[in-house]
């Protein structure tokens, strides 16, 4: 796959994007694109099932949707959309399709309440299917067709909507060797969106770089298997590190190979995430997230023989959730199962801790986790203190990673990685100072290829490396008083060469001769001027 193609069709699209938006915030506006992106690829995956399963008969020279529309229809209809939800999870009527929608437009025949009724019908259909009905209920909801920047009447926002439907269905989403990119182009968009959004962006956005060293982390050293692959990420934003962790595992793009967790409190940042994931070929069945707040709403895995929810664990756990948010530490949550083995529980003011400790509960034995966390959680005391110490005592904390500055959207907060594992052997801790390797962007810095092959490899060998990673042992960490900070263990400091006060001493007498003839120099200039000094 030729990701200039990529790159291309994506600035095409975020110019012509840019430009439609008009008034409307970038984070807003990034609605109405992607969900109709969303349906256009729904739309044509169901044509693709139509005729790859000889549901309908085409006749020669008809389209897909022509046949659809002529053979799902009277009485038929319901028969064609049980079975289309029973194996796509969802459902498209004839008239609502993406080819029906662009003809209406074409044709001047589209009316205001069209739109609506579309969305209507779709999440009617959606409950067809009870086992996928989760999935697809609400995806649409972000569309606000009544929003006054689209337009001033109802006529002026449908056309508004129209010139959007007709942007995203005016570029050929393939690459050079004919391949379907529409998930890769939607996934750059999120990426531009998020880098406009300020702030915001960070929400629901983890820069592809550092999700590739997370991804990298969680699957090191797991060879290819039949075996379906768990992992989950309790703060999933846009769904891109969950797929992040798809690509960098082995065998991991065959189909039923991973089966995806996440929780996202954000509703439309939900909803992104379930179209990422199913617009990079995820199906409904092979994905289970869920619209909210982790520290509240716990996962459950279903009530056992005595009726008592049982926590799920998984393969990979993965996490960038928000830094120092604020959260609900009631005392009432030290019986949490997640957090009473820790005797305390995060800040009020800041739940990096309480995210760590939700992690590492849904961690399996065999398993592997990693999470990004603002600088702080290395040596804050108090509560966050005595945590750190049970994390380390219980033997889970396996590498630290520093990060370079100013990676994140809408913050340049320093970060860190840790890395835990239940069942770890080695009484020690990995440092790894990375903060210094990076190359400088406009707005964002960012981590190379090479950069990040030097983190796996370090990470993988767990050795010292002079100025750049060290192996502490649990004593030594005792030593430091549970203080993690990273300068305690990897010295980067950079003697200067020393000076050689003669050759100073030289060189400034050197610089004062050259002031006097200049100076004489320039005396002369002025007398001939008849300048008197």
């Amino acid at each position: 796959m030729s990701n200039n193609n990529i790159q291309t069709i994506s600035n095409k699209l975020w110019a012509m994007a840019n430009e439609l938006r008009g008034n409307m915030d970038a984070a807003e506006f990034k609605n109405y694109i992607l969900a109709f992106m969303f349906y256009r690829y729904l739309s044509e995956h169901q044509e693709k099932y139509l005729a790859r399963y000889d549901i309908i008969d085409i006749a020669p020279g008809q389209t897909i949707n022509e046949a659809y529309k002529e053979q799902a229809s009277g009485d038929d209809l319901p028969d064609y959309l049980e079975d289309i939800s029973s194996s796509l999870g969802y459902a498209i009527e004839p008239e609502d399709t993406w080819a029906s929608l662009n003809y209406k437009i074409d044709e001047a025949q589209i009316i205001p309440s069209d739109y609506q009724t579309i969305f209507d019908n779709f999440n009617r259909n959606a409950e067809l299917n009870i086992e996928a009905s989760r999935d697809f209920r609400g995806i649409f909801n972000d569309i606000n067709l009544g929003d006054s920047r689209l337009g001033s009447s109802t006529t002026a926002r449908a056309k508004s909507l129209n010139n959007i439907v007709k942007l995203v269905d005016s570029l050929e989403y393939k690459s050079d060797d004919g391949k379907d990119i529409l998930g890769e182009v939607y996934e750059y968009l999120i990426g531009q969106f998020a880098a406009s959004a300020g702030k915001k962006g960070g929400e629901f956005y983890t820069p592809h770089q550092v999700s590739k060293i997370l991804a990298k982390i969680v699957t090191d050293g797991i060879a290819e298997s039949d075996k379906t692959f768990t992992v989950y990420d309790p703060a999933m934003g846009s769904g891109s590190l969950l797929l992040t962790v798809r690509d960098e595992l082995a065998g991991g793009n065959r189909p039923g190979a991973v089966k995806f967790y996440g929780q996202e409190l954000n509703t439309t940042t939900y909803n992104l995430a379930r179209m990422n994931l199913m617009m990079h070929g995820v199906s409904f069945n092979n994905m289970n997230l869920n619209n909210a707040d982790t520290l509240e709403a716990d996962w459950p895995d279903g009530p056992d023989e005595k009726g008592i929810d049982q926590p799920r664990s998984f393969d990979a756990v993965v996490a960038n959730p928000p830094y120092s948010a604020k959260w609900d530490n009631r005392k009432t949550k030290l019986k949490d199962a997640r957090f009473n083995e820790y005797g305390k529980l995060a800040p009020a003011s800041k739940a990096d801790f309480a995210f760590v400790l939700h992690s590492i509960y849904h961690l399996n034995s065999s398993g592997t986790m990693a999470i990004v966390l603002p600088h702080g959680v290395l040596f804050r005391g108090a509560a966050e203190g005595k945590i750190r110490q049970a994390i380390i005592e219980k033997n889970y904390l396996d590498t630290v990673i520093g990060l370079p500055p100013n990676l994140f959207y809408g913050t340049s907060i320093p970060t860190i990685i840790l890395v835990l594992k239940k069942n770890r052997k080695k009484k020690d801790v990995l440092f790894i100072d990375a903060s210094k390797e990076f190359e400088k962007g406009k707005n964002q810095n960012y981590i190379s290829d090479e950069n990040i092959n030097k983190i796996l490899e370090t990470y993988r060998a767990r050795k010292d490396v002079d100025k750049y990673a060290h192996v502490a042992s649990n004593e030594e960490i005792k030593e430091n008083e549970y203080n993690l900070n990273i300068p305690r263990y990897v010295d980067t400091f950079e003697e200067e060469e020393p000076i050689d006060l003669q050759e100073v001493i030289k060189q400034i007498e050197e610089d004062n001769k050259e002031i006097e003839q200049l100076e004489r120099e320039i005396a002369e200039q002025l007398k001939i001027l008849g300048v008197e000094i």
